[in-house]
Formats: C-alpha cells, sequence, structure tokens
C-alpha cells in the first residue's frame, strides 16, 4: 500500500501522523498537552530544513546560497567541469573533490581517447588537490558511500544519482556548472524545496528486494510530479526494519521521481555501516523533530510490495510481476505501441515475440552499478542460483560489483565462485551497463537490469542503424529467480531460498595502495596532461539586443531524456571534446538536428566577424525584410541568430551538462517546452547560457524550420521580466505569440545575459 497526501502532514516524535485538515490543531493538542507549534515552526524541525540550515550562507532561508562539504565527479563529465573552472580562473580545489573513473574506461575502440581523460583526471587531482579513483575501483556512488559520506553533511556531484540519504547525507546531483560554481568559492542557489515525508511501517516481504520498493515509489510519483524538486525525507519505523544496503538501493532510486535530494532517519544499523568502513567518526544519529511538518506525505506499508518491473522505457512504466504474468500479451502490445512513438516508427519493437508457451523469455540479466553492484545484491542473487545452471540458450547473466572492497569480499566469501559455476560473468566495476556502454543486447533482445534506467538507447542500441533492444528494471533477486529458470520471467517470490545473509567485511587497503588523495595539498607546479581530444570550449557571445530564432527540431513526446538530448554510450568518448560530442547532439532522435543547428549558427557566426549574416545564410535575407517592417532599428549591431528546439517535457534523467551545452556550442539560444522535468536540466540551460522559454499547452504557434524573432531580449531579461513578446516570421508577415520563463535568480540573469558561466566568471 502506497498512499499519497497532497495537503501535508504533521509527524509527532517521528511516530504518529496528523494530517493537516481542519481538525489537526485539536489532534495536535490533545496529543502534546502543551503549546502547539506554528506549521512554519514545525517545518523547521525536519532533517532536510536542519541540514540546508547549516549549510546556508545567504542567511534567508526562503533564498538558500548553499556551500557544500564535498563534490564528485565521473569521468563523463569532470574534464569538462575542470575545463571550465580553469577557464574561470581555477587555482585550488577549496573542498575535498574526488574523481572517479568508472565509465568510460570500456568504451573506447583503439585510440587513446579515455586514459587520456584518467591521466588528464589524475594530474588535476595532484594541481588542484584532490582524489582520483582510477578505472575499474569503484563506481562513483559506492566510492562516496564507502569514503565520503558524512552525517548531517552535503555532496554535490555532478551524476544525477547521486544520492547517500540513506547515510544522513544530503546529496544533490546537478551539472557541471554547478560544480564549476562550488569550485570558485560560489554557491548553489536555490529556493528552499518542499519536503515530503516517506513514511514506512512493515518489513519487505522475503524476496522483495530494494529495487521493488523503489520502483513501486516511482510508478506511483512520477507522472504526478509529486515529488518533482522536493526532499524525500524517509522516517517511520519501518527504516529499521531495512538493512543499511538494503536503504541505499532504494535511496539511490528517488533520483527517477524527479526529486532534488533525499535524507533518512538514522539508527544503530548506519552507525554500525560506519564502522565497517573504519569511519564511526562520520556518523550522527538523523531523526525529525518532536513536531515536524511536510508539505505533502507518502505512507508505504513494506509488506504490502511485491516484485516489480518496469518495462520499457521509464522506470515509471511499473507493474507487478504477477500483474505482467496475467496480463502478458496486452502490457507487452502497449509497450511496442509506446516504442512506435518513442521512435517515430523508425524501427518496430517486437516485445510479443518473447512470449513462449505462454511465459516470457529474457535474453539477458545484468546486476550492476550504484543501484543493483552492492553486497547485499548480489550475496541474495547468488543465494538463489545456488547450484543452478543459467542454460547454454540466448539468456546471459553478467555481475558488476559496485567496488573492488565489495569484489574483493565476495571472492573470499565464495560468493563470486558460486555464481560462476552457475554460467554467470562477474565484472569490475563499470557503470557500462547503466547507460549503453557494456552488455549491449542483440537486435530485438531483451534485457532485465538491476541499474538505475532503462531509457530507449540507454542499453546501447542504435535505433538510426535499425538496431534497438530495450530494458526492463527489476530487482537483483528477480532476476537471480530467472536466471535459475534459464531465462523465463520469474519473482523471487516465487523461489523457496535460505538467505545466508553474510556479514560484510571492508578492506580499505585496497584504497590506500592504489587511490590518489593529495589530502588538500595543491601542487600548482605539477603539468595537467592533456590528450590530442582534450579541447578547450569555444567562445561564446553574450545575448544580443534581439535573437532571430529558427527551429531546428520539434519533440512531441510526452517526455524527452537527456540521453535523446545527447546519447550516452559510445559518443561519450568524446566528452572532452565540446564540438566533437555536440555531432551526436540529438542523433537518435533528430539525426536532422545537428546540420540545422550548424546551418544557422553561419549568420551568427557572420555577425561576430562584421560580415553580412545574409549572405552567410541566404534564407535569412526575406525573414529580416520582413522583420524591419515593423522594427526598423534591427540591424547586425544589435541582433543574434541561433537555434532552438521544441519539446514538451525535456531534461528527464542524467545530470549530464553536455543535453545542453551541446546545443550552445551549436549555435542554440534557447529552449522551449511546455515544462521542464528536472531542475538540473533548466539549471544547465542557464549556465550555458540558453534561454528556458515556457509556452502554454495546446496547439504550437510554429512549427519545426520556422524563423521566431523575439525583439528587445535583452533588456527585458535585465529587468527581469518572465513574460516575452515573440513573433513567428513566416510568410512576409509577424504573427504575434507568447513566451514565458521562470524567476531567475540575480547570478542566473547575468549569466545568460553574458552569454555562459565561462563569461560571467571572466567579467
Amino acid at each position: 500500500m502506497i498512499k499519497l497526501s497532497n495537503g501535508g502532514a504533521y509527524l509527532l516524535n517521528g511516530v504518529d501522523i496528523i494530517e493537516d485538515d481542519t481538525q489537526a490543531g485539536a489532534k495536535l493538542s490533545q496529543k502534546l498537552g502543551a503549546e502547539v507549534p506554528s506549521k512554519e515552526e514545525a517545518k523547521k524541525n525536519t532533517m532536510a530544513y536542519d541540514i540546508l540550515k547549516n549549510h546556508n550562507t545567504s542567511g534567508n532561508m526562503d533564498k538558500l546560497k548553499i556551500k557544500f562539504d564535498k563534490m564528485t565527479s565521473h569521468d563523463i563529465t569532470f574534464v569538462g567541469i575542470i575545463q571550465t573552472a580553469r577557464a574561470s580562473g581555477l587555482e585550488k580545489f577549496p573542498i575535498p573533490y574526488v574523481l572517479t573513473n568508472c565509465h568510460n574506461s570500456l568504451c573506447a575502440v583503439g585510440g587513446t581517447i579515455n586514459e587520456d581523460d584518467h591521466m588528464f583526471g589524475l594530474t588535476c587531482a595532484k594541481k588542484y588537490g584532490g582524489i582520483y579513483v582510477p578505472p575499474h575501483q569503484a563506481v562513483i556512488h559506492q566510492f562516496a558511500r564507502e569514503m565520503l559520506a558524512e552525517g548531517g553533511k552535503m555532496i554535490l556531484g555532478s551524476d544525477s544519482h547521486t544520492r547517500y540519504g540513506a547515510l544522513g547525507t544530503m546529496a544533490v546531483g546537478e551539472g557541471g556548472p554547478e560544480l564549476v560554481k562550488q569550485l570558485l568559492n560560489k554557491t548553489y542557489d536555490i529556493d528552499m524545496p518542499g519536503v515530503v515525508g516517506v513514511y514506512l511501517t512493515g518489513e519487505p516481504m522475503k524476496g522483495v528486494g530494494p529495487q521493488d520498493i523503489a520502483l513501486a515509489i516511482i510508478g506511483e510519483v512520477f507522472a504526478n510530479g509529486f515529488v518533482k524538486n522536493k526532499v524525500m525525507e524517509f522516517v517511520g519505523p519501518g527504516v529499521s526494519n531495512l538493512s543499511v544496503d538494503y536503504r541505499i538501493g532504494v535511496d539511490v532510486m528517488t533520483t527517477e521521481t524527479t526529486c532534488l535530494s533525499s535524507i533518512w532517519r538514522t539508527d544503530d544499523k548506519v552507525k554500525e555501516f560506519y564502522e565497517i568502513h573504519g569511519r564511526e567518526e562520520d556518523y550522527k544519529e538523523l531523526n525529525p523533530g518532536e513536531v515536524a511538518f511536510y508539505d505533502s506525505f507518502i505512507e508505504i506499508d513494506l509488506s504490502t510490495i511485491k516484485p516489480m518491473i518496469a518495462m520499457p522505457f521509464h522506470p515509471s512504466n511499473t507493474y507487478t510481476i504477477d500483474e505482467l504474468n496475467a496480463n502478458l500479451m496486452d502490457i507487452l502490445d502497449d509497450c511496442e505501441k509506446r516504442a512506435q512513438v518513442s521512435f517515430d516508427g523508425k524501427v518496430k519493437l517486437d516485445l510479443k515475440s518473447k512470449v513462449k508457451n505462454g511465459r516470457l523469455y529474457v535474453d539477458q540479466g545484468i546486476i550492476a552499478g550504484c543501484a543493483g553492484g552492492g553486497f547485499e545484491n548480489i550475496c541474495d542473487a547468488a543465494d538463489i542460483l545456488k547450484g543452478a545452471s543459467i542454460g547454454a540458450d540466448e539468456f546471459t547473466l553478467s555481475v558488476y560489483p559496485a567496488s573492488t572492497p565489495i569484489y574483493m569480499e565476495l571472492v573470499k566469501n565464495g560468493v563470486v565462485a558460486n555464481l560462476l559455476a552457475t554460467g554467470a560473468i562477474v565484472k569490475t566495476a563499470f557503470c557500462g551497463p547503466c547507460f549503453g556502454a557494456g552488455d549491449t543486447p542483440a537486435n530485438n533482445a531483451f534485457s532485465i537490469r538491476h541499474s538505475t534506467r532503462n531509457f530507449p538507447n540507454r542499453e546501447g542500441s542504435k535505433v538510426q542503424n535499425g538496431q534497438v533492444a530495450s530494458v526492463a528494471l527489476m530487482d537483483a533477486r528477480s532476476i537471480a529467480a530467472t536466471a535459475a529458470n534459464k531465462g523465463f520471467l520469474t519473482a523471487a517470490t516465487d523461489i523457496d531460498v535460505n538467505y545466508s545473509k553474510p556479514k560484510y567485511f571492508f578492506d580499505k587497503t585496497i584504497y590506500e595502495n592504489r587511490v590518489f588523495d593529495s589530502k588538500g595539498v595543491a601542487d600548482p607546479d605539477v603539468e595537467i596532461q592533456f590528450g590530442p581530444n582534450i579541447k578547450d570550449w569555444p567562445a561564446m557571445s553574450p545575448l544580443p539586443e534581439n535573437l532571430v530564432l529558427k527551429v531546428v527540431s520539434e519533440i512531441h513526446d510526452p517526455v524527452t531524456t537527456t540521453d535523446e538530448l545527447i546519447p550516452s554510450g559510445e559518443t561519450s568518448s568524446f566528452r572532452s571534446n565540446p564540438l566533437g560530442l555536440a555531432e551526436f547532439a540529438l542523433s537518435r532522435k533528430d539525426p536532422e538536428y545537428v546540420g540545422r543547428a550548424k546551418e544557422v549558427q553561419k549568420a551568427q557566426k557572420a555577425v561576430e566577424a562584421d560580415t553580412c549574416p545574409g549572405d552567410a545564410l541566404p534564407e535569412i535575407h526575406p525573414v529580416m525584410d520582413t522583420i524591419r517592417a515593423t522594427f526598423s532599428d534591427v540591424n547586425r549591431s544589435n541582433v543574434g541568430f541561433g537555434s532552438t528546439i521544441f519539446a514538451v517535457k525535456p531534461g528527464d534523467g542524467s545530470a549530464r551538462e553536455q543535453a545542453a551545452s551541446c546545443q550552445k556550442v551549436l549555435g542554440g539560444w534557447a529552449n522551449i517546452a511546455n515544462e521542464y522535468a528536472t531542475k538540473r536540466y533548466r539549471s544547465n540551460l542557464i549556465n550555458w547560457g540558453m534561454i528556458p522559454f515556457v509556452i502554454d499547452q495546446g496547439e504550437l504557434p510554429f512549427h519545426n524550420l520556422d524563423y521566431l524573432f523575439v525583439p528587445q531580449i535583452r533588456e527585458a531579461i535585465a529587468d527581469g521580466k518572465t513574460e516575452f513578446e515573440a513573433y513567428v516570421v513566416k510568410d512576409g508577415a509577424l504573427k504575434p505569440f507568447t513566451l514565458r520563463m521562470g524567476e531567475l535568480t540575480p547570478d542566473e540573469k547575468d549569466i545568460i545575459l553574458k552569454g555562459c558561466l565561462i563569461n560571467y566568471y571572466r567579467g
């Protein structure tokens, strides 16, 4: 049972729930027998409020300016972040900054691209005083759990799944420019987020794992935006019925709800976690105050959750496995129809062919990464598989422990041997299966994964080449049960097994022997090692007085993910080359986008060179003639040319800034959307000098390849306006319509005006 309450609720002594209705005051008085605090006072008694207050530098809890305690990035993002910071005046990492290498260590075929980036990271860690985790040692979030998390502290990461709330650390995943700000001793500026209480009772039934709980929550809250940009605060007696590994497994998936962050109450189990990792001094007991008020509330009876599956192509497309098996052909048919929309009919997904003798046959199982690669998940999976065989048919099973210390303990206790005996393959710590760079399935194959996402192409298939595969998310236990049945979909609750629950022993000598830790001491004499693929950011112009925009892509999917805006997988080998990576922008969604954007950019480059933009792009001659007929003062000295895209709800998914920066380096000046899926993506647009326009739902006043004119846009943004008059320039006429934009902070306003974050810091 999952119950959502929109109206808010009080929590007394961490146990009693009083919904915020007309009787709330009387009930509070009856329970407390004393003076009842106001709602505003009770809001201050959440764990989230306390942590944010302790990290806020503004003196105003409505307008936060946060300074984080630590930061972490992986090798898809750290090169761009450090290059941006260097261009903006970086001298030293002001706080501990960990650079991990878990994303592309196996990605490139030939050449030196990946290792060049790794050496860049190592030399930067030496020069600026950071920490460098070599490839295969740990995925980013497991290293953070083991070595960085601290009770009551805050961590900023350049990966969307930066979530360490189960350990008492409030963590936020953001785009790279937000980390640049911290590196330059600036702040993370947000309005005080709402806090959602997540009240847990009961205990999961045998065979139900953390991914099942997570998927059940995501299925309830994603589509309705119930926790969007809010902090999820996990409380209630049910928390203590979960192991820490289990809590971590639920916590990391809160990203897929589109919440801002998460925090959990802590107890002796969390204390033991810190003790196991030799960091008992970093533990802090966290609980809400005597009377805490939550803006909204979620109640979850853990005992009612059944094994779940998130069908392609989103973590919120959830069913119980029992429900799927009972309505198999109907659900598969629905998934195929969704795929037709997602892929614009370019390829056909055939899931119904996977049904054999009335049962769903799976081609591949993966247990991996920050969500699935934990010690407890793998041990439970091994218990289910003990003495079994995965078979000699199409089905394969791969297991990726999340860190080398976990891997070593699994070797010592025999779990690796037990897994290998079944036919499974045990690999090193690598995020590849989570973003399309490892274990890519065959065409039309169906993969079940305990990982974070199942977006289109996330498994590595290439629709543009006619290849499509699909992923469903499941818990490691049900994946193991399926493997024990040689690929036929099976819930773990259908398997009779005694879970051995071996104790975990952490050996930090692995990291001591291999991880570079500057201890915060910078060495300015170190020369940064650059590879030929590591390029500086190109010059970017400030926002012009007037904007001429060409719509170069129009996307009407309900949600557009960052993976569709800039694919991951093999394209990420160009992560340190802004222009090289930009060639892949929207390549899987709209292959024409890059060429169209480049054409429009010719006009802007002409303006910057003080030559005639019409000579560079002849099609704008009639556009400018039409504009000048009404706005006679518009000329190349006060106008800019660029591209824009429309998407209904862009930006769900990854924090990767390249979803925005690739558009920018191709001449993008704006996005137009009905709404933005996440704060992360909107912030990335702003930090790269792009205007996050919104437009009311309904029929669009423009279409793909239309030209738009936004007059006096610079003045309007400087004046703090949030509504803008714009025009469609077509058939010799200007057709007016309205664009809007949410409120900007003063810094965000200046960043857009100056053209990007780099320009902002250069002055």
